[in-house]
């Protein structure tokens, strides 16, 4: 299944889920039918359930003559962004764990680079071969370590305005050129975010990328791009 539906899938499933188990007319949620194992879906049920008895209140307060909601709506669109970037956050640690074990150290540097508002471009290698795709990079060849892939994209490094290629345990390239994606015509996306999904329209590699502009984190799979957050 493609990612994005998977994800709008399982959201889907979840609050059909949550749907069941409140009780006609009252507070309370029962338990999932099935155990939530994971932490980060017990914590986004959880939240879920909070937004189904907020929204109900919001519902209720309707009703009153003077009562304005546009605070407690943008309470609630704030607690979805997050939900959002938290999913997408699980999923992509589910989407990369087959092809390396360092899904720690990327999500690490990529807060780090976020927090200093620093660029940057990792694309990670799964099944398809990147190498016909990629131009101008130059040779790595080393194992993927934090410092190293902070210090290409320290700003007036040479190599910090390309994409950095991995590939299982190692850094293969530096200062890549992508091919840009030709199929969002917003203004707003920076060359930076369009070869992310550029790369990712045309072959199952992931892409992180940092907004050097905002510092906000994203990541492409299949032509998508989600926000996720490193915690």
């Amino acid at each position: 299944m493609n990612p994005k539906w998977e994800i709008i899938a399982w959201n889907a499933e979840i609050f059909q889920t949550i749907r069941k188990t409140v009780k006609h007319g009252g507070e309370e949620l029962y338990v999932l039918e099935h155990e939530l194992i994971d932490p980060i879906k017990k914590h986004i049920y959880d939240q879920l359930g909070n937004i189904i008895e907020e929204s109900r209140q919001l519902m209720n307060s309707l009703h009153e003559k003077d009562h304005c909601l546009l605070c407690e709506l943008e309470d609630l669109h704030k607690i979805f962004q997050q939900l959002q970037s938290q999913a997408s956050s699980f999923y992509l640690q589910s989407y990369l764990s087959e092809y390396t074990p360092h899904y720690a150290v990327l999500s690490r540097v990529i807060q780090q680079l976020s927090d200093h508002k620093h660029g940057g471009l990792i694309v990670i290698e799964r099944k398809d071969p990147l190498i016909s795709f990629l131009q101008n990079g130059v040779p790595i060849d080393a194992y993927l370590s934090a410092s190293l892939l902070e210090s290409i994209f320290y700003p007036g490094n040479p190599l910090h305005d390309g994409a950095v290629l991995v590939s299982g345990t190692k850094i293969i390239s530096a200062a890549n050129v992508l091919p840009l994606s030709t199929k969002t015509s917003d203004d707003k996306v920076g060359t930076r975010h369009r070869a992310a999904l550029g790369i990712t329209e045309s072959t199952d590699a992931i892409a992180l990328v940092v907004s050097e502009e905002t510092g906000k984190m994203s990541f492409a799979i299949n032509g998508g791009l989600y926000p996720f957050s490193s915690e």
